[in-house]
């Protein structure tokens, strides 16, 4: 037991801790609308805490998901932020809707994070795979490409290079 090594968690990195700007962070974000894609889910809604840190000027939540949603919102009401954000029913693979997030609220910033994740599940329903995670990040990239976005953030959980699965 005299022998153990306290452990920190930079030590599992198996590399160099990666130190943010946070400076640098602000000024990229301050005063942008930001759309968060799958915003209820476990990444986009992390994505959405971190992002009611910055001064950003709209925060657009956009999920599928209604009782994620709505826990999601309660939250972020619940912090003594600033920050202003909207929570929107939404789905990805619907042109028509996305087309009208695009137009009402311009966003310049895109973190897109909406995809199914879990792989034992799409295995068995590979078309819905397909469907949300290539068909609906198409249309998000289009309609980001059309409405001029400074900046799209794919966000994947899985690989994309030497696949081994639908996902």
């Amino acid at each position: 037991v005299q022998n153990l090594k306290k452990v920190k968690l930079e030590d599992l990195l198996g590399r160099d801790p990666i130190i943010l700007d946070l400076e640098k962070i602000q000024k990229g974000l301050k005063g942008k609308t930001i759309l968060v894609t799958g915003a209820a889910g476990s990444i986009g809604s992390e994505i959405a805490r971190q992002l009611m840190r910055f001064n950003t000027g709209q925060l657009i939540l956009l999920d599928q998901a209604e009782t994620p949603s709505f826990y999601l919102g309660e939250e972020l009401k619940s912090k003594a932020s600033a920050c202003d954000f909207k929570i929107i029913i939404g789905d990805v693979t619907r042109p028509e809707i996305m087309e009208h997030i695009f137009t009402l609220y311009k966003p310049e910033i895109i973190f897109h994070a909406a995809a199914y994740k879990h792989v034992p599940v799409m295995e068995v329903h590979p078309h819905e795979a397909f469907r949300v995670n290539v068909g609906g990040t198409k249309i998000v990239s289009e309609l980001a490409i059309k409405y001029k976005a400074e900046k799209f953030v794919m966000i994947s959980s899985d690989k994309a290079v030497n696949p081994t699965n639908v996902m």
